[in-house]
């Protein structure tokens, strides 16, 4: 429990304060901590009695002559939970230092405490992100599912229940004359696992990324679960987030497929729905397959299908305007809501599209193809 490098701090720190050397023993009486460095590793005979006692000792000049490696003063024990896990002493004439003995061993206990506490959260941090990490690469021929469950369930999470994933990626602000971005990684996390829940698994990824499998509740639509994790770092922090969204999972295969699809949802959403910042994959399903198929073959479809039209002044609005005829079922008074224009704006659109590329626009066939092509455009 009790490490050398820590152990050298507190001593080398306290005995700055006091004024008196201040040594640390671990549970076997050999020194991993002291104010005069040369004393380290030695062995503190008193030590061993105060740790079987679990009761302070002192020790004048004429009785630490007769022990090993013991100066006068005093030794008290360390105990956490009830176990005595090491010794603290202090060097100089017992009455002198018995005044500061408590005092010592009580913020020696503190932050030991700390450290105990604060190495078992980076260990629960720690395995909670290798338990992510396994599902989003999970492999039926090397893992057996079950072994993941059982992992969850011993952190705290059942995967058994429908689930989803959101990867939830944050622009880390960069502060005035400095290059490197601010690690924002503990506050995303605190502030994501306010916002769901004690069922939803939350875990850091990468700088900036965080990954969420929340429960699926009833009555909460996925699109919200987005929604709700991008508003609560705004709300929190200010910092710009975006959020992709998988599908509905059940079972170690769907969570893998869900944050394969949350992954996928959060990239294609930057590039293809601009203006909003919450991304379901649902949406996203004909970029996912066109995204799939390389650069090669969606620009060879762009070539054949829109021809001209790509190369056009007005392609991005005419691109858009074909996006939502096609997405609006082919009805003009739901494309033109769509679009915020007049119905006569829409139509002139449509036809300038049928000049440039000789397909008639009420063609659904053919519009649906260019349809494609204009989805892949937005890929490239």
């Amino acid at each position: 429990m009790l490490s050398g490098p820590l152990a050298q701090q507190i001593a080398r720190d306290t005995s700055e304060v006091i004024g008196y050397n201040v040594l640390i023993t671990d549970d076997r009486g050999i020194v991993i901590g002291s104010g005069d460095p040369a004393r380290v590793g030695s062995f503190h005979e008193a030590s061993v009695a105060v740790i079987a006692s679990q009761e302070a000792a002192w020790h004048t000049a004429v009785e630490a002559s007769r022990l090993r490696g013991v100066k006068p003063g005093m030794t008290l024990p360390i105990v956490i939970d009830g176990e005595a896990v090491g010794t603290v002493g202090i060097t100089g004439s017992p009455r002198q230092v018995r005044r500061f003995g408590l005092v010592v061993r009580r913020q020696t206990e503190i932050l030991l405490q700390e450290s105990v506490e604060l190495r078992s959260r980076l260990l629960r941090e720690r395995a909670l992100e290798e338990l992510v990490r396994d599902i989003g690469s999970f492999d039926a021929d090397v893992v057996d599912p079950a072994f993941l469950v059982a992992r969850a369930k011993e952190l705290g999470f059942d995967l058994t229940v429908p689930r989803t994933v959101v990867i939830v990626e944050v622009d880390e602000p960069v502060p005035a004359g400095q290059t490197e971005a601010v690690g924002v990684r503990p506050e995303l996390l605190r502030i994501l696992r306010q916002a769901f829940g004690p069922r939803d698994l939350v875990a850091a990824m990468t700088a900036g990324r965080v990954a969420v499998v929340p429960a699926l509740r009833r009555g909460t639509a996925r699109q919200e679960l987005g929604d709700l994790a991008v508003q609560a770092v705004a709300r929190e922090q200010g910092f710009v987030a975006r959020a992709g969204v998988g599908g509905v999972a059940a079972g170690i295969v769907g969570l893998r497929e869900a944050y394969a699809d949350a992954g996928d949802a959060l990239r294609l959403g930057k590039e293809c729905v601009p203006g909003t910042s919450a991304y379901l994959i649902d949406g996203l399903r004909s970029h996912q397959v066109l995204a799939a198929v390389g650069y090669r073959a969606r620009a060879r479809l762009l070539s054949l299908v829109a021809g001209d039209l790509a190369t056009h002044s007005d392609w991005p609005e005419l691109r858009d305007t074909l996006i939502a005829w096609c997405e609006s079922g082919f009805n003009l008074v739901r494309t033109a809501d769509a679009l915020h224009i007049h119905r006569n704006t829409l139509i002139y659109r449509l036809e300038k599209v049928e000049r440039l590329t000789g397909q008639p626009w009420r063609d659904h066939r053919a519009t649906l193809t260019l349809y494609l092509a204009c989805l892949a455009s937005q890929l490239d």
